[in-house]
């Protein structure tokens, strides 16, 4: 299919849908689905397009929302390719009415089971692209499902890059022990990796009522400022921000805080701005 709008479009099927937090936590799934299409390929810290078709609110035919594939799951004898996604069942509330209502395209994700059939296009360019030096410095810093294109990116350095000789640091908060996506006792492929003699994670924790994954991460940079401060200050340091836009708004006070001022930081953030050192891929 091939809209003007929406561009070329494939049909995926889901292939497995495992709820990875307790019952007692927000619902994240993990989902593998697979694609029977020669032409539909995609390269790690890329993204999909979800096609929810309608009708929806004010007359829109469908709705679109874009998740980073976590995981490449390789090609099968017919072509076809299966990659898996990270899925948080959203939910807003209405600021004039007080009103709760589930997100569109996750809960219709989250609801979707073995078998069904959903409507992608893309894949898009992402904003991250592993740097081509092997002894390149790597600090990513997320929360929540921002931890997807972050998970891809250790599982290109390590597996089909090899040898990494650069450090590589990953700042991350959630809400409990069970919302550490890919780093909790069920599920713990990212800690496979702490044997690698360059790789540290480093995880921040918060369990209090009304908390945010924000919180946890303020916790792991404060925590850890000086180390992060150092790596910034080296040349061949590349940092990657990833999950809410609260991630950014963490980062930035604390490295605001240890440069002495908010205008110290904001000039060190532009120079590695200019020289393609810091990438972003924040969301609401």
């Amino acid at each position: 299919m091939n809209d003007e709008v929406l561009g070329p479009t494939v049909e995926a099927v889901v292939k497995s849908s495992d709820r990875l937090t307790s019952i007692s936590t927000d619902e994240v799934r993990e989902m593998v689905l697979y694609v029977d299409e020669p032409s539909f390929r995609y390269a790690v810290g890329q993204s999909v397009g979800l096609i929810v078709p309608g009708p929806h609110p004010f007359g829109n035919p469908y709705h679109l929302r874009r998740y980073s594939i976590a995981k490449d799951n390789g090609a099968d004898a017919e072509g076809g390719v299966s990659f898996t996604i990270l899925v948080k069942r959203c939910f807003y509330v209405d600021e004039v009415s007080g009103e709760k209502y589930p997100g569109i395209a996750s809960n219709y994700l989250c609801d979707a089971k073995p078998g069904d059939r959903i409507t992608l296009n893309g894949p898009f360019k992402s904003a991250f692209k592993i740097p081509q030096d092997k002894s390149t410095n790597i600090l990513m810093i997320g929360t929540g499902t921002g931890i997807a294109p972050f998970r891809a990116f250790i599982q290109n350095i390590y597996h089909e890059k090899g040898a990494w000789q650069g450090d590589v640091r990953l700042f991350y908060g959630a809400k409990s022990g069970m919302d550490l996506l890919y780093m909790n006792d069920e599920n713990n492929d990212i800690g496979n990796y702490y044997d690698e003699e360059t790789f540290q994670a480093f995880q921040g924790l918060v369990d209090r009522p009304l908390a945010k994954d924000a919180d946890g991460l303020r916790h792991s940079i404060e925590e850890n400022a000086q180390e992060i401060w150092d790596m910034i200050q080296k040349p061949n340091t590349h940092v990657f921000l990833s999950g809410l836009k609260d991630v950014k708004k963490v980062f930035e006070r604390k490295m605001a805080e240890i440069a002495g001022s908010k205008e110290d930081w904001e000039a060190l953030k532009a120079k590695l701005s200019s020289e393609g050192r810091l990438s972003e891929l924040l969301y609401d």
